[in-house]
């Protein structure tokens, strides 16, 4: 992400997950819904595969048709996720109950644990987010 110091660019590093999903339209849809996602980029192609980058309340992530011939695949193909998203979110309860309405299934509920609270779930996808945040133990 650029930022600009004393008319310099500074690259700042930054890590953005890439899904691959099954019917892109859908899930850019869902994220929208679900998460309150706002797009920044969309590439379609003319059968309706796109890439979209998307974010959070300023968190990107991006997402696209999965492509077995670039050997990127879905949760669906492959039978399940490798890894899991981490929402750190002020009101996860919310955010939480706005997923399940929008489509997502829960995992387990919003919680208080391992000093965390948190909830799990699973998008239509097969993604797994984990919405929470520290619990401050001052």
């Amino acid at each position: 992400m650029p930022d600009n110091v004393n008319n310099k660019t500074v690259i700042l590093t930054t890590i953005a997950p890439w899904l691959s999903v099954r019917n892109s339209q859908a899930a850019v849809a869902f994220y929208k819904a679900a998460f309150g996602a706002t797009e920044s980029f969309r590439l379609e192609d003319p059968d309706g595969a796109l890439v979209a980058r998307l974010s959070i309340e300023g968190a990107e992530f991006w997402l696209s048709d999965e492509s077995p011939e670039h050997g990127n695949f879905s949760p669906a193909t492959v039978g399940g996720g490798t890894v899991r998203m981490i929402v750190t979110i002020a009101d996860p309860e919310t955010f939480f109950s706005r997923a399940l309405e929008a489509g997502a299934t829960e995992v387990f509920p919003v919680r208080e644990d391992y000093g965390w609270k948190l909830g799990r779930l699973v998008d239509p996808f097969g993604h797994h987010w984990e919405i929470g945040h520290p619990v401050d133990e001052g």
